[in-house]
């Protein structure tokens, strides 16, 4: 004789639908947890370039105004009377050496640069150099010649005095316009200027002391 199956009993419904629910508890906790963790990698993450871009902002990208020297002012031609006098039509010129230096990680291009020569007051000579380019971190020198005009100087009343004392009081005046150019897109025009008082000894041809100031306008 057969006997009868036994049936089990069903979960109670309540009992069933807890466990679905921790369920699903469970699965939405994963993925907030997820979600917190790429939003913690992507907030990392823009923390992480926001401070490179600061950083280079004020280091590599930060646009400095080159550095102009005067390196030295030499007589090249100065013709005098029994050593002493300086008379009309005389031939007078110098040698002014200038340099550039270009501080930034990106080139700097310069136009035409100026230096003007000036006497006690009297503008005495110009010259004019061609344009060019210093190089990213670079220093680029130029030597600029100067005609000296005589007429200028022979009617100075105290010229006999200072060639009797050897020593010839200058003022120099630099000007360097370019411009800054980073990564082809940061463009910055520059003009680099510089003034300077030069005690040149007539002897040695050379400069014996020299101040200088200088500025830069963006």
């Amino acid at each position: 004789m057969v006997e009868p199956e036994q049936v089990r009993p069903l979960a109670p419904a309540a009992h069933r639908l807890s466990s679905d629910d921790d369920e699903v508890s469970t699965n939405l906790r994963r993925r907030r947890r997820k979600h917190l963790k790429c939003c913690g990698c992507i907030a990392a993450a823009t923390l992480i370039l926001a401070t490179a871009a600061v950083v280079l902002a004020f280091t590599v990208f930060r646009i400095k105004g080159p550095i102009i020297n005067l390196n030295g002012v030499t007589i090249d031609q100065l013709d005098l009377v029994n050593g002493t006098t300086l008379v009309g039509g005389a031939n007078i010129s110098l040698t002014a050496d200038v340099s550039v230096k270009n501080p930034n990680f990106s080139s700097f291009k310069y136009r035409n640069t100026t230096t003007t020569i000036n006497y006690r007051g009297a503008v005495i000579g110009e010259a004019r150099g061609p344009p060019g380019k210093a190089k990213a971190r670079k220093t680029v020198r130029m030597n600029l010649t100067v005609e000296i005009m005589p007429d200028s100087l022979i009617y100075n009343p105290n010229l006999q005095t200072d060639i009797a004392s050897a020593i010839l009081p200058l003022n120099t005046y630099s000007r360097v316009p370019g411009r800054v150019k980073m990564l082809n897109m940061i463009k910055r025009h520059v003009v680099v200027k510089m003034n300077c008082t030069v005690s040149v000894n007539i002897t040695s041809r050379s400069i014996q002391e020299q101040k200088c100031k200088r500025r830069v306008d963006f």
